[in-house]
């Protein structure tokens, strides 16, 4: 039997190694479809209930698989869906491949039902590569292509291909003029830099007295080298949030993230630092990193179209981390004064002692710090951990103690609402003998969580490990843009935009046969995340959690912003305006922001 060209693209991406698309079905995939029934389902289907969510799945198999993530949606509608999942993935510089249907040839130009011009708008988000199909002797060039160049840029592509071309006997390029063929595969390479940029940035470093490291997710597995590299400079090291799993917490001398949802230990650490080494990161908020005339800098980056971008460096090297790290320890001395060390450790433990009085400070009923705090203290070594956008994302940040081999990712760009629980989903298919938590939002969960808890129940029994757990911070209150209302316009609550109906997320969940609690009592918090995580099923945990309970800037006190807000509610604004001024700038300053960064 002739091949079709559906058969081609799945065979292309066996041959990848891809073993799960994500996706949604309609009728300008219906050939695709059809292939995939005479492939008796290989790759996998994994059916998530909106194409946005398959979208997100991918990211997050992608993120936690160190590999490449696929997802695929018909025509028009379908497609167009994709789209926020790929500007997360793009901007949070993942690799990503879309197979996206379109209208038959024929329609093409007639304003067709569900004709979208793709290619426009794939344009942007699949910037690096984005073509159409149009005959089967494309491939399978256009999809090796795609898959290379997502790859090697870390970043979503494109392959759009009409309906009625899935149905077309297959047959390959030619050796001739105007075809193209091509090959599978691609080994991976690391860039070095040149030596007399290795011997300044040592000369630099073994200059400095209070050395400050910044790290981001592009130092991903170099956890030796950077330990060895902080020891030789006395050096502490800042997260930033895509980092967060670069290292782990428990070392006294890293500080923990960095930012609007950083700790005090890091802000003082760049406060009082003559030196500051960035390490595969791009983060944005300069005002978080050192004075402009107060360091000398050094930035190492595998991109050079990203380096240098953000801090006035005095050195920019373009290498891959692990290898420049390698080459670079053997050129630095040794630091034998190690005060500043000793500062850096001591304003760690200062942090993690005031974080664990902030999360069992008393609130009504829950305070939502307690709820991270406690599962922080019971985490599996293996976890993978996902945190939504909003306030979600600052308990994250602030109050897991990630061990060694910990994963944990979210939204760090695009900051995007709706991701926490298809990122999970996503990391149960990269590593189906992990557990998953997913830390949620009750306006993430309405927006699309709930949803997405049915592609849980369905595909539980695929999963070695089955757990994975979500956890509802219910409060009734889209939270974050609430403070980020008190402290950037000095508005109380806008009740219209930001109250949310009340929802019971356990009932739901145990309508779907998973493992669910309503906790409503700080003392059961623990419990709660003891039964879930000795389970063998998914679990929904609701926890009922205080509105009321801030997001702080690094440096400002717990009390400050918890009583500018209550003078707000009762409308105290005499009250309210001499304390918010105490805050507001350092709110100002900070806000929108600090849920980003790599």
């Amino acid at each position: 039997m002739t091949d079709l060209v559906g058969d081609v693209i799945l065979a292309r991406l066996r041959e990848w190694g891809v073993r799960q698309v994500f996706g949604y079905p309609g009728d300008g995939i219906n050939g695709l479809l059809a292939a995939w029934v005479r492939a008796r389902n290989d790759p996998e289907f994994v059916q998530a209930r909106h194409e946005e969510m398959a979208a997100f799945e991918a990211v997050g198999y992608a993120k936690f698989s160190d590999g490449l993530g696929v997802c695929t949606a018909t025509s028009g509608p379908g497609a167009i869906h994709l789209l926020n999942g790929l500007y997360d993935a793009k901007l949070d510089h993942v690799p990503v491949v879309a197979i996206v249907g379109q209208a038959e040839r024929t329609s093409l130009g007639g304003s067709y039902q569900q004709e979208v011009d793709l290619l426009t708008t794939f344009k942007d988000v699949c910037s690096a590569y984005v073509q159409m199909c149009v005959v089967p002797q494309q491939l399978p060039n256009l999809l090796d292509r795609a898959i290379r160049v997502a790859l090697a840029e870390r970043t979503p592509t494109a392959v759009i291909v009409p309906a009625d071309v899935f149905d077309l006997e297959y047959e390959p390029p030619e050796h001739t003029f105007r075809h193209v063929p091509s090959s599978l595969g691609m080994s991976t390479g690391r860039t070095l830099p040149d030596r007399n940029s290795l011997t300044r940035a040592a000369d630099i470093l073994n200059s400095g007295e209070k050395v400050a490291m910044l790290v981001g997710q592009g130092a991903r597995g170099c956890a030796v080298e950077l330990t060895e590299l902080a020891g030789l400079l006395g050096a502490g090291v800042a997260k930033a949030l895509l980092g967060k799993d670069v290292l782990p917490d428990t070392e006294p001398w890293v500080t923990g993230a960095i930012g609007l949802l950083g700790t005090t230990a890091s802000y003082h650490m760049m406060r009082e630092a003559d030196t500051l080494l960035t390490i595969g990161s791009n983060f944005p908020y300069t005002q978080f990193l050192p004075d402009f005339d107060q360091v000398r800098a050094i930035q190492i980056d595998r991109s050079g179209t990203w380096i240098g971008m953000r801090y006035p460096y005095e050195l920019n090297i373009v290498g891959d981390a692990k290898t420049t790290l390698r080459e670079l320890i053997p050129l630095l001395r040794y630091k034998r004064e190690r005060t500043w060390r000793e500062e850096i450790e001591e304003h760690t433990r200062s942090w993690w002692r005031t974080a664990e009085r902030y999360a069992m400070t008393p609130a009504d009923p829950i305070n939502p710090m307690r709820i991270v705090h406690e599962l922080s203290e019971q985490l599996p070594g293996n976890a993978i951990i996902t945190a939504d956008s909003g306030t979600a994302a600052d308990w994250y940040a602030r109050h897991l103690r990630f061990r060694s081999r910990m994963r944990g990712s979210l939204s760090g760009t695009l900051a995007t609402m709706g991701s926490a629980v298809p990122y999970a989903i996503g990391a149960k298919w990269a590593h189906p003998d992990r557990p998953a938590i997913a830390l949620v939002g009750d306006g993430a969960m309405q927006m699309n969580g709930l949803a997405e808890l049915i592609t849980v129940a369905r595909y539980r029994q695929h999963w070695e490990d089955p757990r994975l757990v979500v956890a509802v911070l219910h409060n009734n209150d889209l939270n974050q843009v609430t403070w980020e209302m008190r402290g950037m316009e000095g508005s109380p609550k806008f009740a219209a935009s930001q109250t949310l109906p009340d929802v019971d997320y356990a009932a739901f969940a145990r309508g779907l046969g998973l493992g669910a609690a309503n906790v409503d009592d700080p003392d059961e918090v623990a419990g709660a995340w003891e039964r879930a995580l000795a389970d063998d099923r998914p679990w929904v945990l609701d926890f009922r959690c205080d509105p009321d309970v801030p997001p702080i800037p690094p440096h400002t006190t717990f009390e400050q912003v918890t009583a500018t807000a209550k003078a707000m509610l009762r409308g105290d604004e005499n009250a309210a305006g001499v304390l918010r001024h105490s805050v507001k700038q350092k709110v100002r300053q900070h806000l929108p922001g600090g849920s980003s960064a790599d």
